[in-house]
């Protein structure tokens, strides 16, 4: 019986929200953006921030409606608990309350998240002992990006309590970060420290708009072009039954989604730190070409930094992170890893990426520290680069047998190979997509920033603002042909 309730629950009864109001979307683009920063720009400064946070709610509310709550208590509660950690001189009592913010934090995340996979693994369990279990799953709503605005929750409290940032000056100061529409379901995770300056004083300046605009077309190019392109392809490829899914398609399969994760994921970066600057804010940067990374440890400096630094500095660094012997530093990486691959999903397949990261980066650490080597040069950066794609199957792949297969036929342990499989949805522009986006990767920054000097900015500025309407009139083209697609990390 426990089985078959098991099997019969082993897909997610957690419902992610259809997103409507995405940033690439028709409706996004063109109805809330520009009646936003138009209202915005035209408004006083000080009631600027009210209408940021109406705004904000109303770009929430259409996707989540009453589940809009959440976030609305995230607001309230943090706010609170910050004004009187604020007040408080840092004793038992002020621990105390630091404790029950985290955990008010924490509990929303995990009973909307978690619940479920809890059930779920509780019912998988005792199949394997061969208990009686049973029960029916509920159906629960996930709020969109409730994993960012809960961390972002937390390091709020905890920055005030450490007396790193001041509380916001009024609630809606507050509100207006907490619930700041381009960053608010998929980051980057922005700390009010890295703000605070920018709250209650932000002149709107041309250079920055026009900056920002730049940005946001780049983005919107990245994840339309290159991503949606891309992504075809690897959905085709994971797509395939495990007796069709030769080595070659295999191995295309994950070429595609390693570039389309990157592209569609710093996409949004572009446009939330695009859109960001437009208002006045200074959003940190998110990536740092992670795929030209020597090691795994390199490639967590340079892949999703915000959240990196984040797990760093509140939860590593407290556990005692290197400080505390060669044991528990490397129980300290396992234990962050899996928490962060549990961050990205309430699935098997996300908690085994976790702990494959984890565990690489003890090794990594084990031969520093041991033999005082470390991964370099183009063989550090090929065997990063294959790991990093392994890694990715799990992350893609919708169960741990789909995986399984997955990385068996990457490894040649496959049925026969199938080439129509693998090229029928090659098409002429996809692979044109797959070279751009391989090459766009790899190409060193500082040729950039070289390439970028020789052009002067007399020259460059016109032509890059060429270039940013060609790339927005040209994913406006694409997505009114093919649609949009979600975010991949607003399901986060």
């Amino acid at each position: 019986m426990a089985h078959h309730q098991a099997a019969a629950c082993s897909a997610s009864h957690v419902q992610g929200l259809e997103r409507k109001v995405t940033f690439s979307s028709p409706g996004f683009l063109f109805g809330f953006m520009p009646i936003v920063f138009l209202l915005y720009f035209v408004l006083p400064a000080r009631t600027r921030n009210a209408f940021l946070m109406l705004a904000s709610f109303a770009f929430y509310f259409v996707d989540a409606g009453l589940v809009s709550v959440v976030l609305l208590g995230s607001v309230v509660v943090n706010a609170i608990i910050g004004n009187a950690l604020y007040r408080m001189p840092a004793d038992g009592r002020a621990r105390a309350l630091l404790a029950v913010g985290v955990v008010a934090n924490l509990v929303p995340l995990i009973y909307y998240k978690y619940w479920n996979f809890m059930q779920r693994a509780t019912l998988d369990a005792a199949a394997v002992l061969q208990m009686p279990a049973s029960w029916t799953l509920s159906d629960i709503v996930l709020p969109a990006g409730i994993s960012f605005f809960t961390f972002q929750g937390i390091s709020y409290i905890v920055d005030i309590y450490r007396r790193d940032a001041p509380p916001a000056p009024t609630l809606i100061d507050f509100g207006m970060y907490h619930t700041l529409f381009p960053q608010l379901i998929a980051g980057p995770i922005v700390r009010y420290s890295e703000l605070v300056s920018r709250i209650q004083h932000r002149p709107v300046r041309l250079e920055d708009v026009h900056a920002g605009l730049l940005r946001f077309c780049l983005g919107l190019a990245k994840k339309i072009v290159v991503a949606d392109n891309v992504g075809v392809v690897a959905d085709r490829m994971f797509g395939l039954p495990a007796d069709q899914l030769g080595t070659t398609a295999a191995w295309i399969g994950i070429l595609a989604y390693t570039l389309q994760i990157l592209f569609d994921f710093s996409g949004y970066s572009d446009m939330a730190i695009g859109m960001g600057r437009m208002l006045g804010f200074k959003f940190p940067e998110n990536f740092n070409q992670p795929y030209r990374s020597h090691s795994i440890t390199e490639f967590w400096r340079r892949w999703h930094m915000t959240l990196s630094r984040w797990f760093r500095d509140y939860l590593y660094i407290p556990l005692g992170g290197n400080r505390v012997g060669p044991g528990r530093t490397y129980l300290n990486l396992l234990i962050v890893f899996v928490l962060c691959g549990l961050w990205h999903g309430a699935a098997y397949t996300f908690l085994l990426w976790g702990l494959f990261h984890g565990v690489l980066l003890v090794i990594e650490r084990l031969a520093l520290n041991r033999f005082g080597w470390t991964p370099r040069g183009f063989s550090g950066w090929l065997t990063t680069l294959l790991l990093v794609m392994i890694g990715w199957v799990l992350f893609r792949a919708p169960s741990t047998g789909v995986a399984g297969h997955y990385l068996m036929a990457m490894a040649g342990v496959t049925a026969a190979e199938t080439p129509a499989a693998a090229w029928s949805v090659l098409t002429p522009d996809k692979l044109l997509f797959l070279v751009i986006g391989s090459v766009a990767v790899l190409v060193p920054e500082n040729w950039r920033l070289a390439a970028w000097q020789r052009a002067g900015d007399s020259i460059a500025a016109p032509v890059l603002s060429l270039g940013a309407l060609v790339l927005f009139a040209y994913s406006a083209m694409l997505i009114a042909a093919n649609g949009f697609n979600p975010f991949i990390y607003f399901r986060f």
